[in-house]
């Protein structure tokens, strides 16, 4: 195990190596009980941690903050470009200056891919890209790696399906990219032909020794996985709100289909109907558990970064 972590921005997956990944989610087995027990370490007393949200979310945001505050430490910020003054005007690279005078890091989250990396380049305080488009959301694979490490015991030898909107989802694109990092890997991957893997991200996985195929049905592969990863068909991403609808609903997992079956449901969340919610009291559903992972992991994160590279 490296004793120093690598990097100073978390930007892509791309930018790791396994002994990375291996040194977070290390770092957040040794942060879980605090996240667990609900209480504060003081790693981080005195941070700031400067929040740019220039894209609605959700958990991404709030685990951040939850992160922090258990350190110690603390946020400002805004949760959309409408709260800042990017909406009178204002470069996005201003306001990232303006940031980097009062805080210690940077969560950033925008709707255009390479927004994170351009910040990064021009300010001197760590950057992590929170989901910058149908790009990259390296965060998230972190947390899904501690997840799957935690339910099935290791990483190598997995098998795991990506189901839903493999073109859009920025999160199946970190996870793929970060899966080419470990042993005996295969992936099915399911989706509508319009929301195919991106051919860029086919590329980059045939230089690994992973094994993967493009399958048309869950039932194909349902009996030899140990992973569904169940992404939404993302409302957002289409142009046309009828090409939205020819495919909302495509695949949907229900209780049903998984009894006797021997493996675990994640999703990314917000779910909209792709997982029944009579999935979520069986021994199935670790999506819940999923989230809750994000605090320890992004807490490593937080505290690899800021203390690693002082102000």
């Amino acid at each position: 195990m490296i004793k120093i972590f690598r990097l100073k921005n978390i930007i892509s997956v791309k930018d790791f190596e396994r002994k990375d990944i291996e040194y977070i989610l290390d770092e957040a087995s040794k942060l879980e009980n605090i996240a667990k027990s609900r209480e504060i370490s003081e790693e981080l007393k005195g941070k700031i941690l400067g929040l740019m949200f220039f894209e609605p979310s959700t958990r991404t945001k709030m685990s951040f903050e939850t992160s922090m505050k258990r350190l110690s430490g603390e946020c400002i910020g805004f949760e959309n470009s409408g709260s800042s003054s990017v909406s009178k005007g204002e470069s996005i690279a201003d306001t990232a200056k303006m940031f980097e005078g009062y805080c210690d890091a940077l969560v950033i989250r925008h709707e255009l891919e390479g927004v994170s990396k351009f910040i990064s380049d021009i300010v001197d305080v760590p950057v992590i890209n929170a989901g910058d488009g149908a790009g990259q959301h390296p965060t998230q694979t972190l947390l899904d790696l501690y997840t799957i490490k935690n339910e099935i015991g290791e990483i190598d030898n997995l098998k795991i399906a990506l189901i839903g909107d493999l073109k859009f989802g920025r999160t199946v694109h970190s996870l793929t990219h970060a899966l080419g990092l470990f042993k005996n890997i295969k992936i099915y991957l399911i989706s509508p032909p319009e929301l195919k893997m991106p051919q860029e991200v086919l590329h980059d996985l045939n230089k690994t020794n992973v094994e993967y195929k493009e399958i048309g049905s869950i039932e194909e592969i349902i009996d030899d996985v140990n992973v569904l990863y169940v992404t939404r068909i993302q409302k957002e991403r289409f142009a046309d709100i009828n090409d939205y609808l020819k495919i909302k609903g495509a695949y949907i997992i229900n209780k049903n289909m998984l009894e006797g079956k021997d493996l675990i449901i994640m999703h990314p969340l917000p779910r909209i109907d792709e997982i029944d919610t009579n999935v979520d009291n069986t021994k199935y559903n670790k999506y819940f558990t999923q989230a809750a992972n994000a605090v320890p992991v992004r807490m490593a994160i937080l505290k690899t970064l800021i203390k690693n590279n002082p102000k």
